[in-house]
């Protein structure tokens, strides 16, 4: 029987030490330096495993490698995708991670010093892993196990694949991607390079659980022009922008924001506002899950535009929109086998799949997008972006377990569809 705990759990109390995290994109390359940190560690390892056709694209910051087909296997190649990059929400520097074995369900105990304390009543999704052993930080950084976490367990099938032959895979190509926690999403990612038709990427929490579609993602900058002058003789000529931002903002659907929606249901978010009497701009997203809805959204935000232009002048307000990414459900569903094959590589492993329609964004989604049909499998991390994340180590062995079963089933099916119908 294969064993990989401890392989998986060396892997992410290692990884995680490496700062990587993501900032602002201002132009192509990683938005960070230290995100080649990570880079070259993984082209390191890979070598070391003795994965072949290992190569990092130092302008892109992305990382290939390939695990040719075991002997008799004449099925296609099948990638598997991650992202490198951790949040920049929490600090990634320092983290000093630490493994609670045989978790008992209650509260822990992070940082005595500063008295950092995780507790259960905050934090109920600790009482699904009692008994389980948890990697956690210190509490005053990210652990990085978003994606971190998809990475030990991806590394870990590499190993276990060229250390045993007998077991049925096709051509396994690897890629490790920058900037996704940022919206970066694959964008520098050579196809050609990767050499795959079709691809999984791991990421997300809760263990078992999968993605098939994702939202439809704008985001949307509106820029209002006033008219600024002494606030002693203004009585007719002033325009003030801060005031029509405000205006714009309340015309915006009071609930129909994230924080009062969840499944399907799509949302406005105004991510910034800056302001003065003479200049304001409103920076912010919008999200829906259906096309008709998505594109209605956008034909709302246009309408109110013209409306503050029609009430103030003409060229008082402009917006501009900027498309993201597609929800990766009307291209996966003309390609039903691969989350029919995930549904059940994860059945396989005992675990009930659970789809989830992700409300966020994935290098899959764009990928997608752009040609790789690529569904998600969770990677298995809890309490992502935040302080008080933590990672089952036996969520990152039942992802393994996933992974082999996928390219075990990958490699009897045989001949896959023409992607052309």
């Amino acid at each position: 029987m294969l064993r990989f705990h401890d392989a998986v759990k060396e892997r992410l109390l290692r990884y995680s030490r490496i700062d990587s995290q993501s900032g602002t994109i201002t132009g192509p390359g990683p938005s960070t330096p230290c995100q080649r940190d990570m880079a070259a560690e993984l082209c390191a390892e890979m070598r070391g495993l003795g994965v072949s056709d290992v190569f990092f694209d130092e302008s892109a910051c992305v990382v290939y490698g390939r695990i040719p087909a075991s002997p008799g296997t004449s099925a296609e190649p099948l990638a598997f995708i991650t992202h490198m990059d951790t949040a920049p929400d929490v600090s990634g520097h320092g983290v000093r991670p630490w493994v609670l074995e045989a978790y008992d369900g209650g509260d822990i105990l992070l940082n005595e010093s500063r008295n950092i304390v995780m507790r259960v009543t905050e934090h109920p999704v600790l009482k699904n892993y009692v008994g389980q052993d948890l990697i956690l930080t210190d509490g005053t950084t990210l652990l990085g196990g978003d994606d971190k976490a998809a990475i030990a367990a991806v590394m870990t099938l590499a190993e276990i694949l060229l250390a045993h032959p007998e077991l049925p895979h096709g051509p396994i190509c690897l890629a490790f991607t920058p900037d996704e926690e940022v919206g970066g999403l694959a964008r520098e990612l050579d196809l050609e390079r990767l050499r795959a038709r079709f691809a999984y990427t791991l990421d997300g929490d809760h263990v078992g659980w999968y993605q098939d579609q994702t939202f439809n993602a704008a985001a949307a900058a509106l820029e209002i022009r006033g008219v600024s002058v002494h606030t002693g003789t203004a009585k007719g000529l002033m325009i003030n922008a801060s005031d029509l931002a405000v205006e714009f903002l309340n015309m915006l659907p009071a609930r129909e924001k994230p924080q009062f929606t969840d499944g399907v249901e799509g949302f406005y978010h105004v991510c910034s506002v800056s302001s003065s009497c003479e200049y304001a701009r409103v920076e912010l997203i919008v999200r829906d899950f259906d096309e008709n809805a998505f594109a209605s959204r956008l034909t709302f935000l246009s309408n109110c535009t013209e409306a503050l232009n029609r009430r103030y002048g003409p060229d008082t307000a402009a917006l501009t929109v900027r498309e993201q990414y597609r929800n990766m459900g009307q291209t996966l569903s003309r390609h039903p086998f691969l989350t029919e094959l995930l549904r059940q590589a994860i059945t396989d492993c005992g675990l009930e799949p659970v789809c989830e329609p992700f409300r966020g964004g994935t290098d899959g989604a764009a990928l997608t997008f752009r040609g790789l049909p690529c569904p998600n499998l969770s990677a298995g991390y809890e309490n992502a972006h935040g302080r008080f994340e933590f990672v089952p180590i036996q969520s990152m062995e039942k992802n393994v377990e996933i992974l082999l079963s996928l390219c075990r089933r990958w490699a009897e099916m045989g001949t896959l569809p023409d992607l052309s119908r």
